[in-house]
């Protein structure tokens, strides 16, 4: 079993800037990709990023190409997602997730076996 905890979340003004973590705990934490994923009310889980076991690669939706950055820190078993230039429409609960792999990092949440509670993020206009 994995555990994961997410932290860092908050309310922001439009333009500002958060740090999500994700600590992992568990089995080790060097085989697994990570994924960060969001939820909006009334909205389906959309994919946010996602970093390879060995953090050489990662993928970014659309979305937030160019203002969210994830990273991991292995060795301490954590996991980033810096966001910048926050929007209001970024505004959802984040999760990560942890799927036991050494290729890429998948988009898809089904195939995620791990998952976080969740850390609300809220951007004001």
């Amino acid at each position: 079993q994995v555990q994961l905890v997410e932290s860092g979340g908050g309310l922001v003004q439009a333009g500002g800037s958060l740090r999500l973590s994700c600590t992992a705990s568990g089995r080790p934490f060097s085989n697994y990709a990570m994924g960060w994923f969001r939820q909006a009310p009334g909205k389906e889980r959309e994919f946010v990023g996602a970093i390879s076991w060995g953090g050489s690669r990662t993928v970014d939706a659309d979305s937030v190409q160019g203002r969210f950055t994830i990273s991991r820190d292995t060795p301490k078993n954590m996991v980033y997602l810096q966001m910048n230039s926050l929007k209001p429409e970024d505004t959802a609960v984040y999760y990560c997730a942890a799927v036991r792999t050494y290729g890429s990092a998948p988009k898809s949440s089904d195939s995620y076996n791990y998952w976080g509670q969740g850390t609300q993020v809220t951007v004001s206009s």
